[in-house]
């Protein structure tokens, strides 16, 4: 058919069926044009077409567009045809009428896998007929015998949605597995037993803590049992892969079974925390008992060591999976796994969260981004088919709740939790798929919350009729013994001597629990953090950052010269030649090249570098360009990458900031030889990300003993953008500042900044660093540095005043960070005072309260010290600084705030009102302009 033609209406409807029954008689007794038309409604091997559907050639449609079997007399290729069709439905829609739900709620099965609907009566039923794209060994078999193995594969325990994946060789992939085993797993006895033990210890466990631990929360697991032989299932097969290192992510419920039978942290360890019996130990820090993490060497059957790590976890669901999933990465990247086979993530949701929470779809985005993924993770969903006392009706608009993973072009199957060994089938199809194709896979296990969301929670307040339906279910374990004492393979003898070992070793271990002289053991950081530590601020040490002038000279050269075949833009040239002239001692260096510099000579070092963020290979500002392109085929160059031994990562990152967050500081968490950096687009974006900030990065060490040596690189500086784009609201990461949990810097020159990211990589004492990052100054003809500055020196975290004034003279003292002093220099400059120090208070947290009095202490006649900011007094820094010193300092010197008045905004949207309030402020400071 000629291009543009349309489909035929309705109208011509019974002309086009007669017309399409003598071609698939005989393919040449219709019109060419036809003929096209009709090839590509034929079915491929995938059961697709080229063209959108056509009428049935079996059919007519009545006015209500209902089908109506047509009984023409009819050859072998009509029948084959309508075969065809019905196999495909099954493809398609078999997942809706699959048995899936141990509820056994009523399933609404679609008409569409009614051999009826396609025109077949009970007489066809023993119609012999050619299967096709069904495997059948090479023989014809009845439509019955057909129907029979399409119900088995597509309609019994397991409901596979895989026929929306646009590759053909995924579906065939799927297809071939599937249909020639009937979605069924033989196992061995050995691997029957397995299961059941495992099935053992579960409901054993869970059974005992209800028993010794009345009315304490566990989130049990109750009802969802089989998560853990086919975490089990999981770790053999991928084993058995070459995975060397599994990361896991899930949230609390079900996490202490997991810890005790599939991570081996000790019972007894786990029956200490419920009996809470030292409170001293953990006085404002530590962690509740269901979200600590555990990582441990797993012995598999086959005598090969899998390493599992489980990342702790707060009760944000989902927002731990990007932070294993960067946890993965960097041990990929630690091995040299390029091509991601040696390392698995198994992240386990809810069904309320995976469906509701934003982070499940960043996190499904990043998988297939090559700065991202992981080679695909395996997602498991314990679909308890509630959210608390939230019915899925009210708390999604899609029929499943996987549905937002269809996004990624991957299989999702769906899965009876009360039937093991369909259990055990979907993950061995899941990790084999995941392997050949290094693709995510979501397995939506059915289940149900035999209790609350809690245990001290009654759930038949809200759902009663659904809690009557699940008091009448027996566990999974009896249901799964008796199908193992009805085939013969275990006797109920076997069964209770499982039972008893599991029962009486928990009794063994609560013992040792509850003695006094019990010691737990003490969680020891990993080698990769060997000669690093955490703790208070006064074991911070102060390595040297400077370099020599000729080895700063060397990586400039190096990152100003650019290949005889890349041609860039002539605005990056000029920029490169001014680099160069600037790495030659010509010209003072600007805030791009003084951070070019540190991250060029610590990858000179030997470390890496990971630069992650919106737009950060340009840079939102246009003042990195760590990678370029040429102008004539568009190639891309980092000259970062020159430099070595340390590997060179630099990301634009997906627009999303919680993901990417968490990401980076997972890969942190595994990385303390890498210089780990976010940036924010704005300072203000972070807080999209503020889960990850407060639950995570400021709160890590305090609460799981975790190091991070990540940075956040947050724009920030009033100057008349608006409301959105000028605050990186300083005071907020100035109010989790406690227990020296992190580090907030902002410096003021590209020296400073040099030495900053220098000294966070060559430090010993490890933690997260908060940088305020400038976006006027890094073009402001006074924000530079000459080299030599880098060549000695460290970072100052309180910079004297570059002028020279007589200390005798000074009357005054103000104190700022960032754009500010700028402006109240020049302001000084013009009104030619010297009665005014100006101090920059570079280090917000630690506060370098030595340094200061160190500083203030040369100006014997002052009195007074104001804090000055153009943040809203009831933002930036004054009011935390207020807090600490409400008396003044040190009784010494009085001590006040000048800033712009408190506000709910950050700033004005008026540039003009921007510019009246700077100016009022700097009078305040210092005086109007003459």
């Amino acid at each position: 058919m000629s291009q543009g033609q349309r489909v035929p209406d309705i109208a011509n409807l019974e002309f086009v069926e007669d017309l399409y029954l003598h071609y698939l008689d005989d393919p040449d007794s219709v019109p060419a044009h036809w003929r096209g038309y009709f090839a590509g409604l034929t079915p491929t091997a995938n059961g697709h077409s080229n063209h959108p559907p056509a009428p049935r050639a079996e059919s007519i449609f009545n006015p209500r567009g209902s089908a109506v079997a047509r009984r023409a007399p009819e050859g072998a290729a009509q029948y084959q045809q309508r075969l065809e069709m019905l196999i495909r439905a099954y493809r398609v829609r078999g997942h809706l009428a699959a048995h899936v739900d141990p509820l056994m709620r009523h399933v609404a099965r679609p008409e569409e896998l009614d051999a009826a609907f396609h025109g077949f009566s009970e007489a066809d039923m023993d119609r012999t007929f050619h299967t096709g794209t069904l495997e059948s060994n090479g023989r014809d078999r009845t439509l019955r015998e057909i129907i029979e193995h399409l119900e088995e594969t597509y309609c019994r325990l397991i409901g596979a949605q895989f026929m929306h994946m646009d590759d053909l060789r995924m579906r065939q992939w799927l297809l071939e597995r599937m249909e020639a085993t009937r979605n069924r797993l033989r196992l061995t006895r050995e691997e029957q037993v397995r299961i059941l033990t495992k099935l053992t210890d579960a409901v054993i466990f869970e059974d005992f803590i209800q028993r010794k631990f009345v009315g304490a929360k566990s989130f049990s697991l109750e009802g969802g049992e089989s998560l853990i032989p086919l975490l089990d299932l999981a770790i053999e097969d991928s084993g058995r892969q070459g995975i060397r290192e599994i990361v896991l992510g899930m949230a609390h419920r079900g996490r202490l079974n997991v810890l005790s039978n599939i991570m081996g942290k000790g019972p007894q360890q786990i029956f200490r925390e419920f009996a809470d019996l030292d409170p001293e130990k953990y006085l404002g820090r530590g962690d509740v008992k269901y979200h600590l993490g555990y990582s441990s060497d797993y012995p598999t059957a086959a005598g090969r060591s899998v390493h599992l790590s489980l990342c702790f976890n707060p009760s944000h669901l989902e927002f731990a999976n990007t932070v294993a999933m960067g946890r993965l990465r960097a041990k990929q990247d630690r091995r040299g796994d390029a091509y991601r086979e040696e390392g698995l993530m198994v992240l386990i949701h809810g069904d309320a969260a995976f469906a509701g929470e934003g982070v499940v779809q960043e996190t499904l985005n990043l998988s297939r981004l090559g700065g991202y993924g992981v080679g695909g993770a395996v997602h498991v969903v314990i679909n308890n088919q509630i959210g608390f006392t939230t019915d899925p009706i009210d708390s999604r608009s899609t029929h499943y709740c996987t549905d937002v993973a269809k996004m990624l072009q991957s299989p999702v199957f769906h899965v009876n939790g009360e039937d093991p060994e369909s259990v055990a089938q979907v993950v061995r199809l899941a990790l084999d798929f995941r392997r050949t194709f290094a693709r995510d896979v979501i397995i939506d296990m059915y289940c149900y919350r035999r209790r609350g969301h809690n245990e001290g929670d009654e759930p038949a307040f809200t759902q009663p009729l659904l809690y009557a339906a699940i008091e009448q279910r027996k566990t999974v374990r009896e249901g799964y013994l008796e199908h193992l004492l009805r085939l013969g393979e275990v006797s109920q003898k076997d069964a209770d001597a499982i039972a008893y070992q599991r029962q009486e070793t928990l009794e063994a271990e609560l013992a040792v629990a509850r003695s006094a002289d019990y010691n737990p053991p003490v969680r020891q950081l990993s080698r990769l953090w060997q000669g690093l530590h955490g703790g208070p601020s006064g074991q911070a040490d102060h390595p040297d950052t400077s370099l020599p002038v000729e080895a700063l000279r060397d990586v400039g050269y190096t990152l100003t010269a650019l290949p005889d075949d890349f041609t860039p833009h002539p605005k990056i040239k000029q920029v490169i030649d001014r680099r160069r002239e600037m790495a030659r001692g010509e010209r003072p260096l600007d805030w791009g090249m003084g951070e070019a510099l540190a991250m060029g000579t610590l990858v000179n070092e030997g470390f890496r570098l990971r630069l992650s963020g919106q737009d950060s290979q340009r840079g939102t500002f246009g003042h990195r360009h760590s990678v370029l392109h040429s102008v004539t085929d568009g190639h891309e160059f980092a000259p970062l990458e020159l430099l070595g031994p340390g590997r060179v990562e630099l990301l634009n990152s997906p627009l999303c900031e919680v993901g990417v967050l968490g990401f980076e500081y997972g890969y942190s968490l595994d990385s303390p030889d890498c210089l780990t950096i976010w940036e924010a687009q704005f300072g203000d974006f972070a807080n999209v990300a503020q889960v990850i900030l407060d639950q995570f990065i400021a709160s890590g060490e305090d609460k799981w003993g975790l190091l991070s040596k990540l940075v956040l690189l947050l724009p920030h500086g009033m100057e008349g953008m608006g409301p959105e784009h000028s605050s990186a609201r300083v005071e907020r990461y100035l109010q989790l500042a406690a227990d020296a949990n992190w580090q907030i810097c902002w410096p003021s020159t590209p020296a400073q900044m040099f030495h900053l990211l220098r000294r966070q990589m060559l430090r010993q004492w490890a933690k997260p660093l908060v940088v305020f990052t400038p976006k006027s100054l890094l073009r402001h003809p006074a924000a530079v540095s000459p080299l030599e500055a880098l060549a000695g020196g460290t970072y100052q975290t309180v910079m004297p005043d570059p002028a020279e004034l007589d200390p005798a003279g000074v009357q005054r003292v103000l104190l700022c960070s960032g754009k500010i002093a700028y402006e109240l220099e020049d302001r000084r400059r013009q009104l030619e005072r010297t009665d005014v120090a100006i101090l920059r208070l570079e280090e917000l947290y630690p506060f370098p309260e030595a340094e200061l009095r160190a500083q203030l202490a040369r100006y014997e006649q002052a009195r007074n010290v104001y804090w000055v900011q153009d943040e809203p007094a009831n933002m930036g820094p004054w009011r935390y600084l207020l807090a600490q010193y409400p008396r003044g300092l040190w009784g010494r010197w009085e001590f006040d705030g000048i800033s712009r008045l408190a506000g709910a905004s950050p700033a004005t949207g008026s540039a003009a009102s921007h510019r009246l309030e700077q100016e009022r402020l700097l009078t305040a400071a210092l005086g109007g302009p003459r």
